[in-house]
């Protein structure tokens, strides 16, 4: 797939995820999806330390770290993927 046309389809699915409540979606499926957006948009989780760390911020952390071995054009489409078949239901 073109550089282009991936990046396109990762914006009208993050577009798509905006319209959905959190309500509906599982914790488990949120972590992906919000691990699999990092990863595309920002790269490798850098860690650092910090004195103040939440229970919430380790669970997002793990679930970065998780697909940290995938590319950023890898994580847009596992994005795109888990996008449309959650629109599907």
């Amino acid at each position: 797939m073109r550089s282009e046309d991936l990046d396109t389809q990762f914006q009208a699915a993050v577009t798509k995820a905006l319209t959905m409540t959190q309500a509906t979606l599982p914790q488990d499926v949120q972590l992906r999806l919000y691990a699999y957006y990092k990863q595309a948009t920002f790269g490798n989780l850098q860690t650092k330390q910090t004195t103040t760390y939440h229970l919430r911020d380790a669970f997002k952390t793990n679930a970065w770290m998780q697909i940290s071995h995938l590319s950023a054009e890898q994580a847009k489409e596992e994005y795109i993927k888990m996008i449309t078949d959650l629109s599907k239901k």
